[in-house]
């Protein structure tokens, strides 16, 4: 007579075997999407929790970057892909302003993807030229209310996160001057130091060379409280226009549909890695704080800049694309 306890020992062997084994994420390469081109601030901090994700998690992580407007070609990308972690997207306050910037956004932030973590969160620097007599934000304020339409200041182009600040800086100050949209950083900075144009707002890290060679003058950073970047600089709210506060963020979102599991062990790592020195003073070095949160308080961020900059584009009388 067989033994019962040999016969279950036997069964339960069999049931282990006759069941699919449960696969470890990531069991295959990770493809992140990155809406922008190479060497921006947004591809090389992908770029860096690529690496460390790699490292982290066993598997290869790697950046795919698809440009274009709005970032519909990413977005589309990412929502046809399947739901199992292998193809992540970057979403950015960028994709907070396409939502009311286009007329029809063919996807929905809210709706398709499934949030992760925040990657990082970087400030504007309102800049002058080192040869105009604007020594703080409020000098410039005060010009500008002296001098109502005649003061001109540079951003990239229509529709972009910078040129909404300088909307929401015209509206929170009550002061009139005209925006020039430039095509690239560079040439605004070219626009600044021939005096056409006497302040312009962009990231510190596309300012950097000229601020440290003292041909720009930084006059404030443009998030609530000082960044850890300019920590010496103030903010534009510390300059005297109250409520003032612009902060741009980078953020690794899912495909709707993606296991919890997948977002948990995504989440967990992106809290490790960023609290990591060498990251933090990587992203540093690019005007970056890293910082990663829940995939609730990227959500509700998320919705905030929505709403925000749906305002500020209703307001300003911007055409939708």
């Amino acid at each position: 007579m067989i033994d019962r306890k040999w016969l279950a020992l036997a069964l339960a062997a069999l049931c282990l075997l006759a069941s699919p084994a449960l696969a470890k994420y990531p069991d295959k390469p990770v493809r992140i999407v990155v809406p922008f081109g190479p060497g921006g601030v947004a591809d090389i901090t992908a770029r860096i929790v690529a690496e460390k994700l790699s490292n982290r998690l066993g598997q290869r992580f790697y950046v795919e970057n698809q440009p274009g407007a709005g970032g519909i070609v990413a977005a589309r990308s990412v929502i046809a892909s399947s739901p199992d972690g292998a193809t992540l997207a970057l979403l950015s306050n960028g994709t907070a302003v396409s939502v009311s910037l286009f007329r029809k956004l063919p996807f929905d932030p809210l709706k398709d993807f499934v949030p992760i973590s925040s990657l990082g969160t970087f400030d504007f620097i309102f800049a002058t030229s080192a040869a105009t007599p604007f020594k703080t934000l409020s000098d410039f304020v005060a010009a500008a209310k002296a001098n109502p339409g005649t003061l001109n200041v540079g951003t990239i182009n229509v529709g972009s996160t910078q040129n909404l600040s300088a909307e929401l800086f015209k509206t929170a100050a009550g002061i009139d001057f005209t925006i020039i949209p430039h095509r690239s950083t560079p040439d605004i900075q070219v626009a600044l130091l021939q005096g056409d144009v006497g302040l312009m707002i962009d990231s510190y890290s596309s300012m950097k060379g000229n601020i440290t060679a003292g041909k720009l003058r930084a006059l404030a950073s443009s998030g609530a409280h000082r960044s850890q970047v300019t920590p010496g600089l103030a903010t534009v709210a510390e300059s005297g226009i109250a409520g003032y506060d612009v902060v741009s963020w980078n953020a690794l979102f899912a495909p709707k549909g993606t296991p919890p599991e997948v977002i948990t062990t995504l989440n967990n790592a992106l809290r490790d890695i960023l609290a990591d020195g060498d990251v933090k003073k990587r992203m540093l070095a690019l005007g970056i704080e890293a910082k990663a949160s829940t995939p609730a308080e990227i959500s509700d961020r998320l919705k905030t800049d929505i709403a925000k900059w749906g305002k500020v584009i209703e307001k300003a009388g911007i055409a939708k694309q």
